[in-house]
């Protein structure tokens, strides 16, 4: 595992881990990795001082697992913020009004409490949960 402090066109600065420098290449390359703060997918490797550590266990696998979770997160979380329509606490009548044909298809994301979500799955309705991770500049 390695981190990298990486830049996007708005001059947003994250870090984020990749499995090695072959695969942080490839996914800036194919704009898989997104600025967790705009969700832009034009970014670049940052001017940073190498962290030479003594062996690579140094992070231990759990923490290493952890802060790729919160980096795919919080890259799930931009591509939803930029590609869905945000509906509040209308989800749930608006995944309802698209499952039955009342309104357009289109990607949606907000809120619904677990009676909400609940009815939505008996009805046979597809959405998922996502666990928002707090935003790093807040």
């Amino acid at each position: 595992m390695i981190v990298y402090r990486l830049t996007c066109g708005h001059d947003h600065e994250f870090e984020v881990w990749f499995r090695d420098s072959a695969a942080c290449d490839e996914q800036i390359a194919s704009r898989t990795v997104t600025c967790p703060f705009c969700g832009s997918s034009s970014v670049r490797k940052s001017l940073m001082a190498p962290n030479v550590a003594a062996k690579s266990s140094d992070l231990p696998p759990e923490a290493a697992r952890k802060a790729l979770l919160r980096t795919a997160l919080a890259a799930l979380r931009s591509k939803v913020e930029t590609d869905c329509e945000h509906v509040g606490d209308r989800f749930a009548e608006e995944a309802r009004r698209i499952h039955y044909g009342e309104t357009a298809a289109r990607g949606i994301y907000g809120d619904a409490t677990g009676e909400e979500a609940d009815a939505l799955a008996e009805e046979g309705i597809e959405f998922g949960r996502i666990p928002w991770t707090p935003r790093l500049d807040s």
